[in-house]
């Protein structure tokens, strides 16, 4: 079994929904703003653009990361509106993932005529 298969599940329908009544050639901010809205109305507790400190040694350093949504306290949203995931777009889910310290992650990629195209999960 995948883990928090149940939450994915639930926060990709959510994105569905968004990309479904939206469609592609938004802005990032836009899809942000209606899958938390979304999210919400699904009884799911997400935070936007959370801060994200980096941990060098023994202090925080604030350097302007943030991730776009977190949902639950356990799951990281890394929206794209981008012809393509790229390599570099997973590297930062995986690196904001090691910096927070949360399991499981996604990339939305919203500028894809199917959603499920534009999906990319992510696991520690």
């Amino acid at each position: 079994m995948l883990i928090d298969e149940e939450l994915t599940r639930e926060i990709i329908g959510a994105a569905i929904e968004v990309h479904k009544t939206l469609g592609p050639g938004l802005l990032e901010s836009a899809y942000e703003h209606c899958l938390c809205y979304e999210l919400n109305q699904r009884g799911l507790k997400c935070v936007r653009q959370r801060e994200l400190p980096v941990r060098y040694k023994e202090v925080l350093l604030d350097v302007g990361y943030r991730i776009d949504i977190l949902v639950e306290d356990r799951v990281i949203l890394e929206l794209k509106a981008e012809k393509i995931i790229t390599d570099m777009d997973r590297a930062q889910l995986l690196t904001y993932m090691k910096l927070s310290g949360k399991k499981i992650g996604l990339v939305i990629n919203f500028h894809v005529p199917v959603l499920r195209e534009g999906l990319c999960r992510m696991v520690l």
